[in-house]
């Protein structure tokens, strides 16, 4: 009976914990956002990479030395999605 209390006081715990914590809410959001801007502007940039054609090419390569780093993270993770339109979709509430 005790264990039952004990990890019904830890459930409300971790409960409360996640509905008040509205910063690690509000950073996740952001960080989410901040990367989706950093995909677009990469896929704009660097299509070409990962089989899309681009005429921009040859103009943003001057871009490459600056952009280097975040490359490599920004091809797993395009590569990774399985749909953008389902993850896009999924961020909206519609089931009422």
């Amino acid at each position: 009976m005790a264990k039952k209390i004990i990890a019904f006081v830890e459930d409300v715990k971790l409960f409360l914990q996640a509905f008040f914590d509205v910063k690690y809410k509000a950073t996740s959001i952001i960080k989410k956002e901040a990367d989706d801007e950093t995909d677009n502007f990469m896929l704009l940039c660097f299509a070409d990479l990962i089989g899309l054609p681009s005429p921009t090419t040859y103009y943003t390569l001057e871009l490459l030395p600056y952009l280097a780093g975040d490359l490599e993270n920004w091809e797993i993770r395009i590569m990774g999605r399985k749909s953008i339109f389902e993850e896009k979709g999924g961020s909206y509430d519609t089931h009422g």
